[in-house]
């Protein structure tokens, strides 16, 4: 249950400050079109982050609920992989990292219905 924990709180700490770079230090950087690339990997960081610290809450009741920990190492991964890549593309232009995101999206889908999952096996 704590590493979720930590891995909500410093993702969602990542997220505020990405996002406020995003709004504040970016704009004069790269175009309007790539700003708004690098919120939509911030807004579903910081989405994630706050599913993270979920699957920590949920293994308060549920600690042997191990399909909970296994949807929120994926979740890890969907950050990493969509907001990941969502960053790097608005940072560098570098069209290479365009079609990880998706990846990173599949991710975040497999992660709730795997935590669906162990959860309906719980009742």
């Amino acid at each position: 249950m704590k590493v979720f924990v930590m891995l909500g709180a410093i993702n969602m700490a990542l997220g505020v400050i990405l996002g406020a770079f995003g709004a504040h230090g970016l704009e004069k950087m790269i175009s309007p079109e790539m700003v708004e690339v690098f919120q939509t990997g911030v807004q579903y960081q910081i989405y994630h982050a706050l599913g993270l610290l979920m699957v920590a809450v949920l293994l308060i009741p549920y600690p042997k609920a191990s399909g909970l920990r296994t949807g929120g190492w994926i979740m890890l991964a969907g950050i990493i992989l969509f907001s990941g890549s969502l960053y790097m593309l608005a940072l560098t232009g570098i069209q290479f990292f365009g079609p990880i995101t998706p990846i990173g999206g599949v991710c975040f889908i497999v992660a709730w219905i795997w935590i669906f999952w162990a959860m309906l096996k719980e009742f």
